[in-house]
């Protein structure tokens, strides 16, 4: 058996991406399973360790994979922007970005509460206290002024 680099699943998703071999049986269900990307915290600061371990200052590392972590982003923008083009050319609807920004993921989880604060009957009930007790506010600061004259 001779030794080869990359694990197999790596070597084979790139065969079936680039169209040189059909997808084995098996390559669905263990696309799943491995299917977990880490967060781009984790990826920074395992490649700064990597570069760390080789021999580089901390500075120049941090450096370096800042520049690796943004020429990836750039590069997965351009693939999605081309995958967008091809879309629109064959009349289909383009794709859901798949590298969305983390402010735009933040506020598709939050909308849910944001939508809740004008149905929720509690919040409502709470809304409406508070505007009645605004508007006696109000109406004791223009008695107290009107009395002061």
């Amino acid at each position: 058996m001779s030794y080869m680099r990359g694990d197999l699943l790596t070597k084979t998703r790139k065969l079936v991406k680039g169209l040189a071999k059909p997808a084995p049986a098996w390559f669905k269900a263990m696309e799943q399973i491995s299917g977990f990307a880490p967060p781009p915290a984790r990826v920074f600061a395992w490649r700064v360790l990597e570069l760390k371990e080789q021999g580089v200052e901390e500075d120049d590392a941090m450096a370096v994979a800042d520049m690796e972590y943004g020429a990836e982003k750039k590069a997965k923008k351009l693939a999605y922007k081309e995958l967008k083009q091809i879309a629109r050319r064959e009349g289909k609807q383009p794709p859901p970005n798949p590298y969305p920004s983390a402010i735009k993921e933040i506020q598709a989880e939050e909308k849910k509460y944001v939508r809740d604060r004008f149905h929720n009957p509690k919040v409502l009930e709470i809304v409406n206290k508070m505007k009645e007790d605004r508007q006696m506010f109000l109406q004791d600061r223009a008695a107290a002024s009107g009395e002061g004259q």
